[in-house]
């Protein structure tokens, strides 16, 4: 433009900015009249048309909006003066003259004018602000190299495979999806003329998060919420729905499923929640055809298309049904219905715990006296998934109530404070490493079961003639375990916990206990002072004796035990204190009984008084 132009343009600005709005859309009309350029001829008929829905001009105004969008699609900046002035307008309709006018709608309302003048309406409102891949509400926008923006979520779901851009169908491979960030203008923009959509947007994202970690009654509360703030927003009641699905609420699902496909008849995805809370009820022929209804919306639907071939509403599954008895499916070893069935290579089935057992005792089917070494030692126990499948689809009460007594049987397993087994055979310390060869079929059953439950622990006791094991020991965490096909195992454990026995018993051959753990007592002041003092003369007393033993002899206890801990800053900073004192009880050469006094003992001044004693009178012995 020339000089003469850009003060008529000046002009206009000067004109717009006194109110005097005629003037400056008179003025724009003039230059536009000369003007060729695409870009140039774009920023002037946004400016014109302002003037002319500040003037009052309002038919006129969208006109030129529209022809604007012809040339260009419109960027938010493009709009400001346009919400500006139909958020001023509809406070002045609703009672409020002025800028604090407590009488005010929210700014959507102002957008979702300005959205009906421009482009096809989508159904949920937001026209030029919607996702073409929900078909919702642009939550956190990112705008992709072609330049065209979506939800960051609804990307991310398409990182997998190569697609389309939605708008100009573009086929650029979106494998590096999380390289995009949000647009910050864009997403402001929406966050200030919507509200009420992108703080429902954030309550979705919040719910999401709390269902991906299944804390699904959370998830379902941000859902309630960000349904209030806006109830016409079919994503929600598509989520929510799943949500309930998960929570097994499955006619409030199908509720839900069935409102978000009447927000947005011709999304598939509504369809397909719709149909999977029908499957759930049971009303098999109405989902088929809910996934029909998909496909014909979307034919590439997979999940549509997966989903659609389980269904066989024919009369093959009620005969099937009717010929079914809850005996077929029962295990001949527990005489129960199966739980977690495994078929051996020799074509029998049985529980999986059934089996295992079994094979406890035995390296043999239990039916047909087949070899079973190599099956056992790969122990690649594969549960039948047709087995699980007819019996959860057929015999859903009896699959319940098996789940239920297997759950109780669990939990009572796994309490670490009744009832907790114990491995009669050897001294066991805190932090100290403990290397056990399990052979007895009692131990056999005792060790899977702490890992089933998945405490992995187990109590380690020395016998006891009298009782059959002694009222203190060592609670042992299992690391690893290495299987072979004879049906031994070498387990590999760690001291954790000291702890007295209450109560003796005994369960399924091997014996359990009911306990309480020992910590070490504190003291403070001068006895604090008094304790450091012993403990740091003890340790170099126990490093004399260490370094004193043959090579021979030190490799060994290493590679047993692992190397000497070193000394502790803090002695009582464990309740269990020093980990090097267990260390050197484990390697010294004292018989278990005489090992047993110092894991009863919770003073740690009288447990460093004792080593100090047992080192003392080793010194005297290597010296006569």
């Amino acid at each position: 433009m020339g000089t003469e132009s850009e003060s008529m343009l000046q002009l206009a600005a000067e004109a717009f900015q006194s109110k005097n709005f005629d003037l400056a859309a008179d003025i724009y009309e003039c230059q536009l009249a000369g003007l060729g350029d695409p870009g140039s001829r774009l920023e002037l008929m946004v400016k014109r048309a302002d003037a002319l829905a500040f003037g009052g001009k309002f038919t006129e105004a969208f006109g030129i909006y529209r022809q604007a969008s012809e040339i260009e699609r419109l960027r938010p900046g493009h709009l400001e003066n346009l919400l500006e002035y139909l958020a001023n307008s509809i406070r002045r309709q609703d009672g409020g003259d002025g800028p604090n006018s407590s009488r005010t709608r929210p700014p959507e309302e102002a957008g979702a004018l300005v959205s009906t003048c421009f482009g096809v309406a989508t159904g949920c409102g937001y026209d030029a602000f919607s996702c073409r891949m929900c078909l919702g509400f642009m939550f956190e926008p990112v705008t992709l190299p072609c330049g065209h923006c979506f939800c960051k979520k609804c990307l991310e779901r398409e990182r997998e495979r190569p697609i389309s851009c939605k708008e100009c169908k573009d086929n650029s491979r979106l494998a590096d999806v999380q390289s995009y960030r949000v647009n910050v203008v864009l997403s402001n923009l929406l966050a200030k003329c919507f509200p009420c959509q992108t703080q429902a947007g954030r309550l979705r994202r919040e719910g999401n998060l709390l269902y991906a970690e299944k804390r699904m009654e959370a998830a379902l509360e941000k859902y309630n919420q960000a349904i209030l703030i806006a109830p016409r927003d079919h994503i929600l009641f598509s989520n929510r729905s799943q949500i309930h699905s998960s929570l097994k609420h499955y006619q409030k699902a199908l509720r839900d499923a069935e409102t978000a496909c009447r927000l947005m008849p011709h999304w598939s995805k509504g369809h397909v929640r719709k149909a999977q809370a029908l499957v759930s009820l049971g009303r098999t022929e109405e989902a088929l055809r809910e996934y029909l209804v998909c496909l014909s919306i979307e034919p590439d639907c997979r999940l549509a298309k997966t989903e659609a071939h389980k269904v066989n509403p024919t009369e093959v599954t009620a005969a099937f049904v009717d010929v079914f008895e809850a005996t077929d499916l029962e295990c001949s070893l527990c005489m129960r219905l199966f739980y977690e069935p495994v078929t051996t290579p020799c074509g029998h089935t049985f529980c999986l715990q059934c089996l295992e057992r079994c094979l406890d005792h035995n390296p043999k089917c239990p039916l047909c006296k087949e070899g079973l070494s190599e099956y056992l030692a790969q122990r690649r126990y594969c549960k039948t998934a047709v087995m699980e499948k007819l019996i959860s689809t057929y015999l859903p009460a009896e699959l319940m109530e098996r789940q239920k007594t297997n759950q109780e049987e669990m939990a009572e397993l796994s309490n670490l404070n009744k009832n907790v087994p114990i491995f009669v055979c050897t001294m066991a310390f805190p932090t100290v490493p403990c290397p056990l060869h399990i052979f007895e079929p009692c131990y056999r059953l005792m060790i899977r079961r702490c890992m089933e439950t998945g405490t992995n622990c187990f109590g380690m006791c020395l016998g006891d003639n009298l009782k059959g094991f002694a009222d203190y020991g060592c609670l042992l965490e299992i690391r690893n375990v290495e299987f072979f096909s004879d049906g031994r195992s070498v387990v590999d454990t760690v001291g954790k916990r000291r702890f007295k026995v209450i109560q003796h018993s005994e369960r399924d051959g091997y014996n359990t206990a009911d306990i309480e753990y020992l910590e070490d007592v504190k003291v403070e002041g001068v006895a604090e002072r008094e304790l450091q003092s012993l403990h740091d003369e003890v340790y170099d007393q126990a490093l004399v004796w260490v370094n004193s033993l043959k090579a021979e002899q030190k490799e060994r206890i290493v590679g047993h035990f692992g190397p000497m801990p070193e000394k502790d800053s803090e002695p009582q900073a464990s309740p269990n204190g020093p980990s090097w004192c267990w260390w050197l009880l484990a390697v010294l050469p004292l018989e278990g009984r005489a090992q047993l006094p110092f894991l009863a003992l919770t003073s740690l001044k009288d447990r460093l008084s004792g080593i100090r004693r047992v080192l003392l009178f080793m010194a005297h012995t290597r010296h006569r």
